[in-house]
């Protein structure tokens, strides 16, 4: 039979009807496939509304802030490093500029090597060598270092001396340290 005016042969509507079948079929396995997926989903949401809920820390407690005023008579400056003029604990340690240098202090303390003492006449002296090789005496009282390093003692081990620093604040102040014995 020929196709006439709408009609259809007798293979058209066999066709037809498997594509219907067909489509049928693909909605039956979509729907089926998306419901085993639904299924695992449901089932983690069950299972974590069973689980114990957790516990949210209370926020902590706000203090208001406290003003604070400054009062220009009692403090110092914040303005100038130090303390104010006439408070007791401004440092009066200052390196003597005027004071004739020693040998020893063109040498940084480091470089200078203790290598024993010397007992001439009831008095100790020190002997310490620079990094040229040389050996001096020193006493008590003698200056060693760039550093304005003051002798205070000598010990058969080691020279005791004070040396004065910057504070970092404008000022100076005394620190110790020592020249030990190098063996």
């Amino acid at each position: 039979m020929n196709y006439r005016g709408g009609r259809m042969g007798p293979l058209g509507g066999a066709a037809r009807s498997a594509r219907i079948v067909l489509g049928a079929l693909c909605v039956v396995f979509l729907a089926g496939a998306c419901s085993s997926r639904d299924d695992d989903l449901s089932g983690f949401i069950a299972a974590t509304k069973k689980e114990p809920g957790g516990r949210v820390e209370p926020l902590p407690e706000v203090r208001p802030y406290e003003s604070f005023i400054y009062d220009a008579k009692s403090l110092r400056s914040p303005f100038t490093p130090g303390s104010p003029a006439g408070v007791a604990g401004v440092s009066s340690v200052r390196p003597d500029s005027r004071r004739n240098r020693e040998f020893l202090e063109q040498f940084s303390l480091d470089t200078l090597k203790m290598v024993g003492t010397l007992k001439l006449g009831g008095r100790i002296y020190g002997l310490v060598e620079t990094k040229d090789g040389l050996v001096h005496r020193v006493a008590e009282g003698n200056y060693l270092g760039q550093r304005e390093g003051h002798i205070t003692e000598i010990l058969p081990s080691k020279i005791n001396l004070i040396e004065i620093v910057p504070d970092g604040l404008g000022g100076y102040m005394e620190r110790p340290a020592a020249l030990a014995l190098n063996e």
